[in-house]
């Protein structure tokens, strides 16, 4: 029996231990969903390394169906690029001066919730804040994904300043865009062309917080369309992604088609490399 199990039976108030017992079960479950992830991602990987499920089991001292249905159930391991064990989703509130209050953008609201979802879909425990008008918010805490430009929050300006590849600029004639430094590229929406056109850019990115001791989950668009794009971009590639950046710091843009009536994207593709930012600075 740990120590802590033995704490919490020893405790005599029956509100008090209700309320231990049933914060202990949570993280206790969210530990537990972590390790089998953990355990089928060494299956996943020592079987893609060419060993055949049989000598995993007997170097593991497994049996054979046990190590197959380990490899073929339980959390996926990709699940971990959007974060280990719980995460928290913000999105962004604005500023309706006309009306004198403050609302929501619907996109941003999709934007959210198909993020939610699709951290739940991974077994991963959620919850959800706005960052506020001010654009103040505390990034330096685990399982982070923010939704939400630079424009937004002098916080995330910050934070996306960080990059050591591409950088968010306003171009002279006006419009947001992202110039890619090390190609040159500058990045623009189509909604601020002439003609303007359905198509708009996002970012998706790992960051680091502020405190330099993790790591954020960093997305937005040049317009709101392009944050709804790279959530599709996650939902359809994850697997994708977490192979070719684990959980590494990086980032990458995401060319977004929508549809002009209801900003749904259409197609998305990435129109850039997905920089590893380890690998940017070293050179």
């Amino acid at each position: 029996m740990s120590d802590e199990l033995q704490r919490i039976m020893a405790i005599d108030d029956p509100y008090l231990l209700l309320r231990e017992v049933t914060t202990r079960l949570a993280d206790a479950q969210q530990e537990v969903t972590e390790l089998a992830r953990l355990r089928r991602r060494v299956v996943q990987d020592l079987h893609a390394q060419g060993l055949s499920y049989a000598q995993i089991a007997v170097k593991a001292g497994l049996s054979r169906g046990r190590i197959h249905q380990i490899r073929h159930t339980g959390p996926a391991p990709e699940g971990a690029f959007l974060g280990s064990g719980a995460v928290t989703v913000a999105t962004p509130l604005r500023r309706d001066d006309e009306r004198g209050r403050t609302v929501v953008a619907v996109d941003d609201v999709s934007s959210g919730k198909r993020l939610e979802d699709l951290a739940r879909s991974y077994g991963l425990a959620v919850t959800s804040e706005h960052v506020p008008v001010s654009g103040e918010i505390d990034l330096n805490r685990d399982g982070l994904v923010v939704v939400c430009g630079p424009r937004m929050s002098q916080d995330m300006w910050n934070t996306y300043a960080q990059d050591p590849v591409l950088s968010w600029e306003k171009a002279e004639d006006g419009p947001w865009t992202v110039v890619d430094r090390l190609t040159g590229t500058v990045h623009r929406s189509g909604q601020d062309g002439d003609p303007a056109r359905p198509y708009d850019i996002g970012y998706l990115g790992r960051l680091p917080r502020p405190d330099g001791n993790g790591s954020l989950l960093a997305v937005a668009g040049i317009h709101t369309q392009g944050s709804l794009g790279v959530v599709q971009l996650l939902a359809s590639e994850l697997n994708s992604l977490w192979g070719q950046v684990g959980d590494n710091r990086f980032s990458t843009l995401v060319g977004v088609e929508y549809d002009p009536e209801t900003s749904e994207p259409r197609s998305v593709e990435l129109v850039c490399p997905l920089y590893r930012h380890d690998e940017e600075t070293a050179e």
